[in-house]
Formats: C-alpha cells, structure tokens, sequence
C-alpha cells in the first residue's frame, strides 16, 4: 500500500479542481493504492484451469469415438474435442461408465448439489472456474482493464468485497432460475465491478467532470454485455445478478467526498473548511442500497435453500438468459 499526502506526483504539481472522468487519478491529498488483490485474483483463476486441465486429463478420459484431444502434444493438459468443448477447456459432459464431471467435481455451480447436497460453497467455488481458455481470458482481461484502475482508487478491501459478493449474487440469481445446467465463470464478479464503476460515478457526482459521456459509456458497454448473454450456453443470469449487487455495493463501500470538501488541498494554509466530507443524497443512496442488498440476498437465499423455482413467478424470465431463434433453441 502507497500513501500520496502531497501534491505533487512525478515531479508534476497537480491542479486543485475536479476529476477529468472516472477513471482518472483521485484528488490531492487521497490515498493512492499499489493493486495487489486484483492480481492475486488474476492469479489464482489461472492456477485453478490449470488444475482443472490436469484433472481433466483428456487423452485418459477421453473415449476414441468422441473424437482427438485437442494440442494432444500437451499430454493431461489437451483440451477436450471441439464438439464437445470449442472453448478449448476440460469436459462438462458425464464421462460413460465413470460417472466423472470435471468441472462438477472442482466446484462448478449445480442447483442440484446446492439444494439438496447442502453444497453452498459452491455458490462461490464457481466462480473460479472457467469452461475453456476462451472463457478464461475473456474474463481475466476485463478483470485486469476494470479491477486494476478501481483497487488504485479504492483499495483492495472494497474491491476485494464488491468482486466476491458479486460472485455470489450472480450465483444465487443463476440458481434460482437454472437447475439444469451446470455454471462456472468469474462473470458475475466482473458485472459487479462495472456494476460498482456505474454507482462510484453516480454518488460520487460532483467531483467529475464529462460525467454525462462516462454514464452513457458506461451504459453501452454493459448493455452490449447483457445482450450478448442472451445468446445460448451463456448464463446471463449471473451477470444480471453480479451486476445488479456490484450496483448497489457501489453506493455503500465506493462513497467519496464530495468536491468542496476535496477543494480545501487547494486553499491557502489557515483557510476555514466548513463543507461537509459527505453529502445528503450520498448517505440516503448508501442507505438504500444497503436495505436493498440486505433484503435481497436475505430473500434469495431463503428462496434457494428452499428449493423454490423463480420461473414459476415469472414466466417470462428465462428469456433474460437465452431466446430461441431459427438458429438454436434453449433447451440445451
């Protein structure tokens, strides 16, 4: 961890005033943070589809007739055939006659297993697995171009919070609506730290400037992200879940003080300071929120440890997930 009480950094005096756009350098005299917990995240989702690959063990596990390992020349390391995995990854399939799902058995999400195995840890053991090296670095990507920029500006305990506890929202609303499917992927985790950059840039209002841009930005990308989890074998639900608490978490643990109270690095030695640190609307949006989340995840878990099934109140729901056109169905 790196403090900055100064002003100046690299030999540059920074101006007193407001914050060019989200993403930018905090104002003088906040704490400037050495990102730490995000790399270990980065680090441990490797590690765990590289264990994943060595427990697959393709060229063993793999019946002739369903085809070539793929890059054979790996040894227990190849990835299985591309019809049954074309994101280069282990086998989500039961093997005949060994009644073994890799995955399954690592931790994958199974509302099963969940329910009625009383296996809860895996609401959030999915979230370190991957399906494939396409899944993997799609998601370690977007991990290191959106947590390293936040754990800078807010630590690794805040955004160490908003990636698990999104992880765990995205799992709980992924198994109230599927129980027939297994799921993995740090999706959810990572909707959560969009989710929280959208809420930061919200409560934190006044310090930015090109805030009306960044909104919109911000908007576009995650709505492009949402409807692309429509298309099938994506779990969309998990991303709806992992952003919606990744929300909400924003306004609770990414509050900041406001810009009048961040102006007094600017004035001279002496000056009176009689603005608040926080703002009203500030603690009325945290308040809110954390009602919200309380509730929600207090009604999720009741609902899933329960057994209860969240299409049968909302009919129209699975098409939040996957809708079915000429091209492919749903059902698989």
């Amino acid at each position: 961890m790196a403090t900055r009480g100064d002003v100046e950094k690299g030999g540059v005096r920074k101006e007193a005033g407001k914050v060019p756009s989200p993403l930018y350098p905090q104002h003088e005299g906040e704490r400037e943070w050495v990102p730490w917990i995000v790399p270990v995240f980065f680090v441990a989702n490797i590690t765990v589809f590289v264990v994943t690959m060595y427990a697959n063990n393709c060229p063993v596990h793999t019946p002739p007739k369903d085809g070539k390992c793929i890059a054979h020349f790996l040894g227990r390391f190849a990835f299985q055939p591309l019809r049954q995995n074309p994101l280069l990854g282990p086998s989500s399939a039961t093997f005949p006659l060994r009644s073994i799902c890799r995955l399954t058995k690592l931790g994958a999400l199974v509302w099963q297993k969940v329910v009625h195995e009383h296996q809860g840890w895996r609401l959030l053991s999915s979230m370190w697995l991957h399906a494939g090296v396409v899944h993997l670095v799609a998601n370690m990507l977007s991990l290191l171009f959106i947590g390293m920029r936040l754990e800078q500006q807010f630590g690794y305990v805040r955004i160490g919070i908003v990636y698990l506890l999104s992880g765990l929202g995205g799992s709980v609303l992924s198994s109230l609506f599927i129980r027939n499917h297994i799921s993995v992927g740090a999706s959810g985790a990572l909707f959560g730290l969009l989710g929280a950059m959208l809420s930061e840039l919200l409560t934190n209002w006044t310090i930015y400037t090109n805030k009306v841009a960044a909104v919109l930005t911000l908007l576009f990308v995650v709505a492009v992200n949402l409807v692309l989890g429509i298309l099938p074998h994506v779990n969309n639900f998990a991303h709806i879940g992992g952003f919606l608490t990744g929300f909400l978490l924003g306004f609770v643990v990414l509050m900041r003080p406001h810009f009048g109270w961040m102006e007094r690095y600017g004035m001279p030695a002496g000056s009176a300071c009689t603005s608040k640190k926080y703002l009203l609307y500030q603690w009325i949006l945290m308040a809110i929120a954390l009602l919200i989340l309380l509730i929600g995840f207090s009604a999720g878990m009741a609902m899933l440890f329960r057994g209860a099934n969240a299409n049968d109140s909302c009919s129209w729901c699975h098409y939040l997930s996957c809708v079915p056109t000429a091209r492919w169905t749903c059902t698989n």
